[in-house]
């Protein structure tokens, strides 16, 4: 198994959606955004393709996560937590 390296960066944290990739899995990241004009508040979702090397994350898990190197084409995250 070779160790991925992590950056001291920024984290997120969300909900795991889908596990059934071997050694990824998406993590969905809710927050909330404030209209411009409106001021009226929004939920945005945005999906991550992340690292699991030992396939411990199961769907429904909460998650932190941060940069690293590029792994693949999509996946530029590792879990942290």
């Amino acid at each position: 198994m070779s160790k991925v390296e992590v950056k001291k960066a920024r984290q997120w944290q969300g909900v795991v959606v889908s596990d059934k990739a071997d050694k990824t899995i998406v993590v969905a990241v809710e927050r909330f955004v404030t209209h411009p004009k409106y001021r009226k508040k929004y939920r945005v979702t945005k999906k991550y393709a992340v690292h699991d090397p030992d396939n411990r994350y199961k769907e429904g898990d909460v998650v932190t996560f941060a940069c690293s190197k590029p792994i693949s084409k999509r996946k530029k995250f590792v879990v942290t937590e």
